[in-house]
């Protein structure tokens, strides 16, 4: 399958789910402002169909990544009812918190998803280094990171307080902006070492 053909493809289904996640909203007000960074994530996505940036495997991982958002977006990312769709596949009482967690995956996976696609940018516009494409990969989510977070506090300042409670999902928890960025570390560092160690491939 040609590389294009394949993102194409891929751009159909994340076409599908967006689509899928605005049938009956259960938070239409908000879930419209969640969807910036949709926006920002489709645009290089149809961009790459002409530019051609990145590999098929960096394409899939902003796509799923994209979709994990998508999902999130509808739900607000505090109210995605994941415990419930769990249950149709057996026992997974161990997983039911009093706090939804779908967003801390979702910050996991920024780090671990969207990695391929950023050592790929490093390695092309940076350096062809193996270890420092990797390191500034590796910065590069920690920086994006950190920015979204100042970008939720910086809501705080112009939103009320229950608009900016529903953005940014914290949930009562005081310390929510530093286990995000903690855990898109995580993520990055776990998406890295295959890339450190020379077994990271891209694929065309």
């Amino acid at each position: 399958m040609t590389g294009n053909r394949f993102k194409i493809i891929a751009l159909c289904l994340l076409a599908v789910v967006a689509v899928f996640t605005y049938v009956n909203p259960v938070f239409p007000r908000e879930q419209f402002l969640q969807q910036a960074g949709t926006v920002l994530l489709v645009a290089v996505l149809l961009a790459d169909l002409r530019k051609r940036w990145f590999s098929n495997v960096a394409f899939l991982g902003i796509a799923l990544f994209t979709v994990l958002h998508l999902i999130g977006a509808r739900y607000i990312y505090s109210y995605v009812p994941y415990q419930e769709w769990l249950q149709w596949m057996g026992d997974w009482q161990w997983l039911h918190t009093s706090r939804n967690h779908y967003d801390r995956l979702v910050h996991l996976c920024f780090g671990m998803l969207l990695f391929p696609a950023l050592i790929e940018f490093s390695r092309r516009r940076v350096t062809a280094h193996q270890v420092m494409s990797v390191l500034v990969a590796w910065l590069m989510v920690q920086t994006g990171s950190l920015i979204y977070e100042l970008f939720e506090w910086g809501l705080t300042m112009v939103l009320s307080a229950e608009d900016a409670e529903g953005y940014n999902g914290q949930q009562g928890d005081m310390w929510d902006a530093h286990k995000d960025m903690a855990l898109a570390m995580l993520g990055s560092t776990l998406a890295a070492i295959p890339y450190l160690f020379g077994t990271g491939r891209s694929s065309r």
